[in-house]
């Protein structure tokens, strides 16, 4: 894939970000150059964004489930940046035209309270750098036409990001289980996803560390500050208009987003 190519699916990708119209796929033209092209395209777009004035406060981590990465054919997760105006205060109403066909899930996120700069992490390492961990909800969506996405597209359109809500009920680990914690993600009292800890990559710390040690790497390690939803602990769902969607995460407590009528 040539650097026009590169840039040609990094500029289709940011107008319809621009301009709120979906656009057709981008793994036409990443081609061959597979997954390292995608995440060029992202880069590309990272920077961009930076450039305009957003500020970078965390990543996501997607595809930490094993059927989904069976589905799409790869064998692990994919990561995507988290801007500040992402952030949603929870009990704020979400306007849908603030995320392209958007869709829902719960997670853990951790708040790193210390740098992690080396890609030789470990599990204690990156234990010993977490804050606190609350519950979450994220709210994912795609620049790309009717989600008709593969692999390619979703690394290149940011991991399919969107915006994200956290809740108020901060622990520390020892305080719940990572990997045991369960899960309920509630729209008007029904059950639209349950889950658990282990369904994300084993464990969100594992998925965590797995993070870490790609963003040492690849030269935007996390930080102290930077938040990490550590990827969806059941299915996503999708909203529509007046949705009030709330998760419940053992031991963390609730989170709740709101969605306006119209």
């Amino acid at each position: 894939m040539s650097d026009d190519t590169i840039q040609q699916a990094a500029d289709r990708l940011f107008k319809a970000w621009e301009t709120g119209r979906p656009c057709d796929p981008v793994r036409d033209l990443i081609g061959d150059a597979g997954v390292d092209g995608a995440y060029a395209v992202q880069e590309i777009n990272t920077k961009r964004w930076l450039d305009q004035g957003r500020r970078l406060v965390g990543r996501k981590i997607g595809l930490t489930s094993k059927a989904v990465q069976t589905q799409l054919g790869v064998d692990q997760p994919d990561y995507g940046m988290l801007y500040a105006d992402m952030d949603v205060a929870e009990g704020d109403e979400i306007t849908l035209d603030r995320v392209m066909q958007p869709k829902v899930e719960a997670e853990v996120a951790f708040i790193m309270g210390d740098d992690l700069d080396d890609e030789r992490l470990t599990t204690a390492d990156v234990m010993g750098a977490i804050d606190y961990a609350v519950a979450a909800i994220e709210v994912v969506g795609s620049r790309v036409a009717n989600w008709d996405i593969r692999i390619l597209d979703t690394v290149a359109d940011n991991a399919s990001s969107g915006l994200y809500v956290l809740g108020h009920e901060p622990k520390a680990l020892g305080e719940f289980d990572p990997r045991l914690c369960g899960m309920v993600m509630e729209k008007a009292g029904e059950p639209v996803s349950v889950g658990v800890g282990a369904a994300c990559l084993g464990s969100p710390i594992t998925a965590t560390l797995w993070l870490a040690r790609v963003m040492a790497r690849v030269g935007r390690p996390l930080k102290a500050g930077d938040i990490v939803l550590s990827g969806a602990l059941g299915p996503m769902a999708p909203v529509a208009p007046g949705d009030v969607v709330e998760a419940r995460i053992q031991g963390l407590g609730s989170v709740r987003a709101r969605f306006a009528a119209d």
